[in-house]
């Protein structure tokens, strides 16, 4: 599979600069100052990608890092008997692809645009001559990928020990923490996923997700619309979630 639709960026550029702020918040950019990041954004590319392409395949070798600007990506692998697992969906300012810098070989899942959306690419060569004149950008960065196996202990002890009501409960949450935004009646959450999707993301059937999510709104907690929910009721939605 290809990258995406690359593009330069250009410096001075408006849409840089509005990357920029976004993009700063990703764990490669932590430990630098104004100019040295000014300088490795000026590296890098820009990647767009249409609602539904793919920007690479499990199994594919893996030769960049990315960072969100705007959109979203969910990143999942597929069983043999076509089945799927979503591991996460990545939002504005998440970086990924960063395992394979460190244990270098093929991707382990795929990764899809859920919504069209915007990325910055670097590849593991820039990367790695980065690491080697700020080593404290390593620290970031291990750091990051430490926090993220504690979500996968998370999320593996959840598959054993909470019911799926709970697990939806747990999703809707986070997804609101990252995606949220208040209005009238409450916090809308967009997350641009199906139902299959959402599904797949809590590890259970398309069936028994929604037969949560009728429930919760039945009870007033929340309100289901087109790939997304506003939230009423926040708290009941975390006791539930415990």
């Amino acid at each position: 599979m290809d990258d995406g639709e690359l593009r330069s960026p250009v410096p001075g550029d408006r849409t840089v600069d509005r990357a920029g702020d976004v993009v700063r918040r990703a764990p490669l950019f932590a430990a630098l100052d104004d100019d040295s990041a000014a300088e490795l954004l000026a590296s890098m590319e820009a990647v767009h990608l249409e609602r539904g392409q793919v920007l690479f395949s499990e199994g594919e070798p893996g030769h960049r890092v990315y960072v969100i600007r705007e959109g979203k990506i969910k990143l999942g692998r597929s069983a043999p008997d076509g089945r799927e697992n979503l591991l996460a969906i990545m939002g504005p300012g998440e970086m990924f692809g960063e395992l394979s810098l460190f244990d270098p070989g093929p991707r382990t899942s795929s990764a899809r645009a859920v919504a069209e959306t915007d990325l910055m690419a670097l590849s593991h060569d820039e990367m790695l001559e980065w690491l080697g004149r700020r080593p404290e950008v390593a620290r970031h960065l291990l750091q990051a990928l430490a926090q993220r196996l504690r979500r996968t202990n998370v999320a593996l002890a959840d598959l054993v020990f909470t019911d799926v009501p709970g697990r939806v409960a747990k999703a809707l949450l986070d997804l609101s923490r990252r995606f949220g935004r208040p209005i009238g009646d409450g916090l809308l959450v967009a997350h641009d996923l199906t139902q299959e999707e959402l599904a797949q993301l809590v590890g259970a059937s398309r069936e028994t997700v929604n037969k949560a999510l009728a429930d919760f709104a039945s009870r007033g907690w929340l309100r289901l619309e087109a790939r997304a929910v506003v939230l009423h009721d926040v708290e009941r939605l975390a006791r539930r979630a415990r």
